[in-house]
């Protein structure tokens, strides 16, 4: 029996992370976004990884779409990464959408086993 796909899920796996324009590219101004409800799996185990990842950046031409970054977020859930490919891979995806001047990805990990981790990710355009 083939399982039926809910609106949810469907938005999640058809979703691209995107950008739209920055109405200040002039402007070095700094842009700060939590996302708390991040999870994905550990590759060894199995068992379920929280974290709250928090984006920094100064804009240059494009911003950040906050619903496709939401979205983009979500398909995390069902992956097996490793904390520090998590936040690199998340940092990666982010300046090749948007392009910024400047960029930090840190990724709050939950304890487990008595183990917090906290992984930081950085990104500066050259001039």
């Amino acid at each position: 029996m083939t399982e039926k796909l809910k609106r949810g899920q469907k938005e999640i796996l058809n979703s691209k992370l995107s950008a739209v324009e920055n109405r200040y590219p002039q402007r070095d101004y700094e842009v700060e976004i939590t996302l708390p409800e991040f999870t994905c799996l550990c590759p060894i185990t199995g068992y379920p990884d929280f974290a709250t990842i928090h984006v920094k950046y100064i804009p240059d031409k494009l911003i950040i779409e906050l619903k496709s970054l939401k979205l983009y977020i979500n398909k995390f859930r069902d992956q097996e990464v490793f904390h520090e490919e998590s936040v690199n891979r998340i940092l990666d995806d982010l300046v090749k959408v948007c392009q910024p001047r400047w960029m930090e990805v840190v990724g709050d990990f939950n304890p487990r086993g008595n183990v917090k981790t906290v992984v930081k990710a950085e990104y500066k355009k050259e001039s």
